[in-house]
């Protein structure tokens, strides 16, 4: 069943967004009386079209679920060329990223050409969709592009730096040395890696620096992993 997010309801039925309106129409091409899922402040709602011309959502029932991860992970992705970045955005939200920052790093190929605007705009597009897709409660946010400063200024209960520095942390053992933690915060690198300067900065303000082990993982791919351990670390037996 299609999910959808939407805040507008009016004496039981639902208005979205003229994208919205559009994909129901134009691309999944549902009927009247087919049924989707609305997502309304972190609650679910069964709706059935009842008209297509004007498009009329009707609620018929109200689910209690909760899809969220229990810790609210923030992933900082140094900037990289836009196909990696909506695949990182994708996969990320999947996973169950609860907000996202680009990272100006010293050796990112792509630059912020003044136009971090337009492109978490964009960001937030596809963030959208694959909560959707994923059937998250929330739609994650996609925050901004910000530089070493306010990178060093964030905070969180675990800020972990990913790096293959020879003196990092594995993961196990971070997790296992702070039990108590609510949000973190993952700083993910670009392809040329951080700079000393970086690394060492965020270390002096907070930040762990730690492996995901022996391999050198793609910037693209880095993200994905530690949530893959982490949605493993929390699972609920």
């Amino acid at each position: 069943m299609q999910r959808y997010f939407s805040s507008l309801c009016e004496e039981g039925y639902y208005k979205l967004s003229s994208d919205d309106e559009y994909h129901i129409k134009k691309v999944m091409r549902m009927h009247k009386n087919d049924k989707i899922e609305i997502v309304d402040n972190k609650i679910t709602y069964i709706c059935e079209i009842e008209s297509i011309e004007p498009l009329k959502i009707k609620v018929i029932e109200k689910i209690s679920e909760d899809n969220e991860n229990k810790v609210k992970v923030t992933i900082v992705q140094s900037l990289v060329n836009e196909q990696k970045m909506d695949y990182i955005l994708q996969k990320d939200t999947e996973l169950g990223a609860y907000s996202f920052y680009g990272y100006k790093a010293v050796n990112s190929v792509v630059k912020d050409n003044g136009k971090s605007d337009k492109k978490v705009l964009r960001w937030q597009k596809i963030v959208k969709e694959a909560s959707e897709q994923s059937k998250r409660n929330i739609i994650p946010k996609v925050i901004n592009i910000i530089d070493i400063n306010e990178l060093c200024r964030l905070e969180a209960d675990l800020k972990i730096l990913l790096t293959v520095n020879e003196k990092t942390l594995n993961l196990k053992k971070v997790l296992h040395d702070n039990k108590k933690y609510d949000t973190m915060i993952i700083v993910v690198g670009p392809e040329g890696g951080f700079t000393p300067f970086e690394e060492n900065k965020l270390i002096e303000n907070g930040y762990l620096s730690v492996s995901l082990g022996s391999r050198v993982l793609r910037t693209e791919t880095a993200s994905q992993t530690i949530l893959a351990m982490l949605n493993y670390e929390w699972m609920v037996e």
